[in-house]
């Protein structure tokens, strides 16, 4: 069975599919492809002898809106974004995927509870569990056993719990990474929209710099992470010296004079 939303086959940059053939090859039926296109969503084909061929822009419009739709998008919305960037459907197609591209795919792994106390320990309890699984960090499955969507922080939390440290604030530090993590990805996308996009707004979305947009946001998740941890790295060396500067001076201060 074809899944909805699913395209078959190539198409040729000229416009030379029948509404038939977009039909079978976009899986909509003749009668929705014609109901885009009364409703203003879909260009008129190109008609020649009496026939409507159609191309590339009217598969990437079909495409853009079984997914926006999939997203829970009605067809005023869809029409609305498609008439105020007056853009090539594959351009809105092609930024919308890559917003929606994470940076890293990392796999998920399936834990059981008994893994979980082997690796963790005695400190694997309840409480800590209903907190790694506030924080999303662990997900429940319906057989018991839990889906960890990052398993490089379950191996970090491993880690911890190996050194010695306590999990339930090891989770809390986390917990703070999360937040303020969002507050430094929120002003890197500010920079984007404030520097890129709002410029590009206010040009009318020129076509031929929709490239320029994406390669834009392309670049700017490895460099925000990359900066990040730059800074991250440089701080924390510093938090380290002191702060354990501080211990030893109080060690030396505690320590009876020499006579």
């Amino acid at each position: 069975m074809r899944a909805a939303g699913t395209f078959y086959g190539a198409v040729n940059e000229e416009n030379s599919l029948t509404i038939e053939q977009l039909a079978q090859l976009t899986g909509l039926s003749v009668r929705n492809i014609r109901s885009h296109r009364t409703g203003g969503l879909l260009p008129p084909p190109e008609v020649r002898n009496t026939i409507g061929y159609y191309g590339q822009e009217h598969v990437a419009r079909l495409r853009l809106i079984q997914e926006m739709q999939a997203d829970g998008f009605n067809l005023q919305a869809i029409k609305r974004l498609l008439d105020a960037t007056h853009s090539p459907a594959s351009s809105l197609l092609g930024f919308r995927h890559l917003l929606l591209a994470p940076l890293e795919a990392e796999q998920s792994v399936i834990v059981t509870a008994q893994e979980l106390a082997e690796q963790l320990g005695a400190q694997a309890g309840p409480e800590t569990l209903r907190r790694a699984i506030e924080l999303g960090e662990l997900i429940p499955l319906d057989d018991g056993r839990f889906e960890a969507p990052h398993p490089t922080l379950l191996e970090a939390t491993r880690l911890l719990a190996e050194l010695g440290m306590e999990l339930d604030p090891a989770i809390a530090v986390f917990e703070q990474v999360r937040r303020h993590s969002e507050k430094i990805a929120s002003a890197f996308v500010e920079l984007f929209v404030d520097g890129i996009w709002k410029p590009f707004e206010e040009a009318g979305y020129p076509p031929e710099r929709w490239p320029a947009v994406t390669d834009a946001i392309e670049r700017l998740r490895p460099i925000a992470s990359k900066a990040l941890l730059t800074v991250f790295q440089s701080a924390l060396s510093q938090e380290i010296e002191a702060r354990l500067g501080e211990e030893l001076e109080r060690i030396l201060e505690s320590a009876p004079a020499a006579e």
